[in-house]
């Protein structure tokens, strides 16, 4: 299945819509995208998770790679995820320690990268 990447802003964040599947042939092309948004002076970025129907490992390594990246440019990341076989990676990797991750757009972005501390919210 084809990767799709479109991006749009939300008030003061990147928010990076992802679809299809992120794998090992397709995880290539996200990390370019995350790390041109970053490069480009994106300093808040939410990735949306809502259309990806797989996510392997080289995925999960990509997001921890902009995650990161985004946090040595005083950035803050997020993501964005209601799928629960997805939410069950996050879980038994235990990335849903590190990562924010947020049930929708509208809930990650309504928070001022001012008053973000990037805990991870509890669901």
């Amino acid at each position: 299945m084809e990767l799709s990447l479109t991006t749009r802003t939300v008030g003061e964040h990147t928010v990076l819509d992802v679809g299809g599947e992120v794998d090992v042939y397709t995880a290539p092309r996200l990390r370019e995208r995350l790390v041109e948004l970053v490069d480009g002076g994106s300093r808040n970025v939410v990735v949306d998770l809502a259309r990806v129907d797989f996510l392997d490992s080289t995925g999960l390594g990509v997001l921890v790679g902009a995650l990161k990246r985004l946090r040595a440019a005083n950035g803050t990341f997020g993501l964005v995820c209601a799928k629960e076989p997805l939410l069950k990676i996050f879980r038994i990797t235990a990335l849903d320690q590190v990562f924010p991750i947020y049930p929708s757009v509208e809930a990650a972005t309504s928070i001022s990268s001012g008053d973000r501390d990037d805990t991870p919210p509890t669901a």
